[in-house]
């Protein structure tokens, strides 16, 4: 089995995922993705403020 860089192995699944179903479904992943990554990094951010003062 070879090894392929994650940079490599990333732009061949992006022109794959253009060449079966268009540039629509790429730019849906990538929005998804950066939704997810936008919610997990303001619970993240946000959790610290949660402290109980006794």
């Amino acid at each position: 089995m070879e090894h392929h860089p994650a940079a490599a192995w990333l732009t061949e699944a992006a022109a794959s995922a253009v060449q079966q179903h268009g540039s629509g479904n790429l730019l849906r992943v990538v929005l998804v993705v950066m939704v997810l990554g936008c919610v997990l990094t303001a619970w993240f951010l946000l959790r610290g403020y949660k402290r109980k003062d006794d």
